[in-house]
């Protein structure tokens, strides 16, 4: 078996680098794209033949290369982030790369800038060594993943025949205890809602809070009927088509060990829900449907004490396989009618997607699985979804495609928050583990 040198660290740093000194915060669309026309003429640069989709909400760079073999994979990659937050709160400025310790430091680098730096490093090596690509492939590289992937189906619909693959990798999910990444066959479906209770046609004084009806009240009343304290979504009809996992997945679930006491320290929390550790954990994670709240906002919004004049939450849902998006928004709907809050407007924001899982056994994902037991020295734990979406779905559509996504970094990567990390050496070892597959997945 031939084991392939990765890039150069310099070559790996460099790439990361410029994407970082590019801002591509979520809903800016100014940044992104200017980014996606830097990803663009970068993957130009690699003899792709490369097409920008707009969308109402950020470019989807599309690209493609023929390689010796007919078989072509799909590498999914976003490239937008998080907001940066307050500079003051970073060790150094968010869009410069920093090494400290053998991690680098950037806005981007752990939650997609770090894992689409070491494909474009890989697919850059291959070429520069062998002329050409062991296989077919395809990039799909979004601007909206934070958002649901807002856009993405009206992409692909106008670029499908960019599209054809025989199969599908990401690069989105979480490693386990040791460090190894945890590789998921599928992914749970997404949907993001929008609860708006109306009041008075302005802020009132907080005086009349006696005589007036506040939206604020209403809507909290509203949110906390859809879930209890027990942790359970209370909309009738939302667990009917949840299926425990197979006997197969179970037992891998049993095994699987997070690195539960490293994210405590690091989040700073006590304890995990009721305090759930092990196998337990594990289970929630990969299994559960989750229904959270995400922001209350009030409108007008200040300090100053007043009656407000409307108030919102955004909502966000995970849904696991056979959960589909349309049932669960009706369903919500009705819950809310049922419950006296008939008034309370639901609006489905955009993007979203249904559930999608390919059988934690398909070969491809076996063989993913296989050669990252290589790369990494120790096996991969396949399961079947994660904390973490992928818009498989969107990019499979109608066709029998398996997918998998490989963690790339460790949750405890500050993907949210100041400081964002990723240890070079992950960087490394996912550039390296993208040259094994290209090479040796349909041998």
């Amino acid at each position: 078996m031939t084991v392939h040198a990765p890039p150069s660290t310099e070559q790996l740093v460099q790439i990361l680098r410029h994407l970082c000194r590019r801002p591509s915060t979520s809903g800016q669309i100014e940044e992104l794209h200017d980014t996606a026309e830097f990803i663009a003429l970068f993957v130009r640069q690699l003899g792709m033949h490369v097409r920008i989709a707009t969308t109402g909400m950020a470019p989807v760079v599309i690209a493609r290369r023929a390689g010796r073999r007919s078989q072509t994979i799909l590498l999914y990659h976003h490239y937008d982030t998080p907001p940066t937050g307050p500079w003051r709160h970073w060790s150094h400025e968010p869009f410069d790369l920093a090494e400290r310790d053998d991690k680098l430091f950037g806005r981007g680098v752990a939650g997609g800038k770090g894992a689409l730096a070491a494909h474009l490093a890989a697919l850059q090596t291959i070429l520069q060594r062998e002329g050409e690509l062991p296989c077919g492939v395809t990039l799909v590289i979004e601007g909206a993943a934070l958002i649901g992937s807002a856009g993405l189906a009206e992409a692909l619909r106008a670029h499908d025949d960019l599209l054809q693959c025989d199969a599908i990798l990401a690069s989105i999910g979480d490693r386990d205890v040791t460090g190894t990444p945890i590789c998921a066959s599928g992914s749970k479906g997404w949907i993001r809602l929008r609860l708006t209770a109306h009041g008075p046609a302005y802020p009132l004084p907080p005086g009349f809070a006696a005589s007036v009806a506040n939206p604020l009240w209403r809507l909290i009343w509203a949110v906390a009927s859809l879930k209890g304290d027990d942790e359970d979504v209370r909309i009738e009809g939302f667990y009917d088509a949840v299926e425990g996992p197979s006997r197969t997945d179970n037992a891998v679930i049993r095994q699987l060990q997070l690195a539960a006491a490293t994210r405590r320290q690091a989040w700073q929390i006590d304890q995990f829900l009721f305090g759930i550790d092990g196998a337990a954990l594990s289970r929630s994670e990969v299994t559960l449907p989750t229904c959270n709240v995400s922001r209350l906002t009030v409108e007008p919004a200040g300090d100053t004490p007043a009656i407000p004049a409307q108030a919102s939450a955004l909502l966000d849902i995970q849904l696991v396989p056979h959960q589909q998006p349309d049932t669960t928004v009706t369903l919500i709907q009705q819950h809310l009618h049922d419950k006296g809050f008939a008034d309370i407007a639901l609006e489905r924001l955009p993007g979203g997607y249904p559930p999608l899982v390919t059988a934690t056994d398909n070969p491809f994902v076996s063989r993913v699985a296989t050669i990252g037991a290589t790369v990494f020295e120790r096996p991969l734990s396949v399961v079947p979804a994660g904390p973490y979406t992928v818009p498989f779905s969107l990019l499979v559509g109608q066709h029998p495609i398996p997918t998998a996504s490989v963690g790339f970094t460790p949750t405890v990567s500050a993907l949210f928050a100041p400081d964002e990390y990723v240890p070079l050496a992950d960087l490394i070892r996912h550039s390296r583990l993208l040259i094994e597959i290209l090479d040796r997945w349909w041998s």
